[in-house]
């Protein structure tokens, strides 16, 4: 049986998941958290609504990442399936989010109790991915982050075509297709996501669900065992 390229589903699932939060509430960055500095100070000036979700975004996505750290360690501790755990805690916040969502949206009012409440189940679900990542999945670019690995891309080619690559070319190639990869998928998140937005204001919250059930699916290359260095060749910063 093939594999499912777990990374790809992530980075599509990364844009797929900000694009959604931006559009549906109000500006608010869920995986990209720090950029809800600008969509914070946005609102104030024009009083978008959602200031509450864009100041406190980053606090709770700090806190879901060290509780995540803490429980991977009790995990691999008591010799508990520390990934699949991570991503059934994940599927399930994103349900929590889609059945809130339809009970309760659409979020017309960005400063609600209701679009708060789906705001910060996401921004912790895209915290444990992003903490997933990297810790299982350092060898591969970032998913939720593209600005990092755009440039990396750039460097290599600019390097490949002005002849300054040395040695082994594989090991450039294979990076630049990895990273390729990895910004097409979150930019077809992104698209589909405000696809599914114009479809559905509501609907459009389920959509994530069926993605991470998909990735409990993906056949995992990297061991169980976690690294909390990343290698040279991966973009972990905006």
């Amino acid at each position: 049986m093939p594999r499912l390229p777990l990374p790809i589903l992530l980075s599509f699932n990364g844009g797929y998941v900000d694009t959604v939060g931006f559009v549906a509430l109000a500006g608010l960055f869920t995986a990209h958290v720090t950029g809800n500095f600008v969509t914070l100070g946005a609102s104030i000036a024009l009083g978008t609504g959602g200031a509450l979700s864009k100041l406190l975004a980053l606090p709770v996505f700090c806190v879901i990442i060290m509780l995540v750290r803490l429980l991977s360690q009790w995990l691999e501790r008591s010799r508990k399936p520390v990934m699949t755990v991570l991503l059934w805690l994940k599927l399930i916040l994103f349900a929590i989010a889609a059945t809130f969502a339809q009970i309760h949206g659409p979020f017309d009012d960005g400063s609600s109790l209701a679009a708060f409440a789906v705001g910060m189940i996401l921004v912790s679900a895209m915290a444990i991915q992003n903490a997933f990542h990297r810790v299982h999945l350092s060898k591969m670019p970032p998913t939720t982050l593209m600005t990092g690995t755009t440039t990396q891309i750039m460097l290599d080619l600019a390097d490949l075509i002005g002849g300054m690559a040395q040695g082994d070319l594989k090991p450039v190639k294979e990076r630049l297709k990895r990273m390729s990869a990895s910004v097409v998928a979150f930019a077809l998140g992104c698209a589909a996501a405000a696809v599914a937005f114009l479809l559905s204001r509501t609907w459009c919250f389920a959509v994530p669900v069926a993605l991470v059930a998909l990735s409990l699916f993906a056949a995992v290359r990297p061991p169980e065992k976690a690294s909390t260095a990343a290698p040279a060749d991966t973009a972990h910063t905006e």
